[in-house]
């Protein structure tokens, strides 16, 4: 079948809604919102992956705090200002409550369901902002499942957090692309050296890259933050991984 819809995903919470796009029974991929949530320019990202031959799941991770219609910004946040106005009216709040114990759970609920629709073969994940650390925990918790990890403008990591997604990197199979935004304070450049040795220490086949002049939140393309060089650039390089590793054989 080849459509694009809206689930009801049951999770632990209750219903969580999700987008899905591509023609089932091809390789499946779960793709993590960044902090602004699913909206329709992730709903377009996402069927410009599954254009590339790839059945595509966008979960509404914020469910417990309301529908993605209502979460999302009511205003253009290209205009001057209107991010961080929509930042200040509660999405921190958001993020710091999405912890592992209640992230984990959902991301069952969500590989289920991919697999559901996606062929034989392992799955990949692309993450954006905090998503990131939802791919990477996610191929943490399915090794073997999961085989390729892009994160796209990611925060947080590496923290001083005993379970920091860096520190699970050796529990995964996957093979890892980020794309870091240069002097983005949520992951500086000591934090990605840190990245990097974890990758090595992990014997995780990777990619590891800083993108020059590119401010956190560069691949959305309805923010203030949008750097379309960046954001072409981090589309070839997840194209490229997801072709190697989904595709191989």
């Amino acid at each position: 079948m080849s459509t694009s819809r809206t689930l009801e995903i049951q999770t632990d919470a209750g219903p969580a809604e999700a987008y899905l796009t591509g023609e089932d029974g091809r390789p499946g991929v779960l793709f993590f919102v960044d902090a602004i949530g699913l909206r329709r320019q992730t709903r377009e990202m996402a069927d410009r992956i599954a254009s590339w031959g790839y059945v595509v799941l966008v979960p509404h991770v914020f469910h417990r705090d309301g529908t993605a219609d209502e979460l999302a910004p009511q205003g253009d946040l290209r205009e001057a200002g209107a991010r961080e106005e929509f930042f200040a009216s509660g999405v921190m709040d958001r993020i710091g409550a999405l912890t592992p114990d209640l992230s984990g759970p959902d991301t069952e609920a969500w590989v289920r369901t991919l697999l559901e629709h996606a062929g034989d073969g392992p799955i990949g994940t692309t993450g954006y902002c905090m998503g990131g650390r939802l791919a990477v925990r996610a191929a943490a918790d399915h090794p073997g499942t999961v085989g390729a990890v892009g994160g796209f403008h990611n925060g947080g990591l590496v923290t001083d957090e005993p379970d920091s997604p860096h520190t699970l990197l050796g529990a995964t199979t996957a093979e890892y692309v980020f794309g870091h935004a240069d002097q983005d304070s949520s992951m500086p450049l000591e934090a990605v050296t840190a990245l990097e040795e974890a990758l090595d220490a992990a014997g995780r086949v990777h990619l590891n890259e800083v993108y020059e002049g590119a401010a956190h939140g560069y691949s959305m393309a309805d923010t203030s933050m949008y750097d379309e060089r960046a954001a072409e650039r981090h589309f070839h390089e997840l194209r490229r991984l997801l072709d190697r590793v989904l595709l191989a054989g």
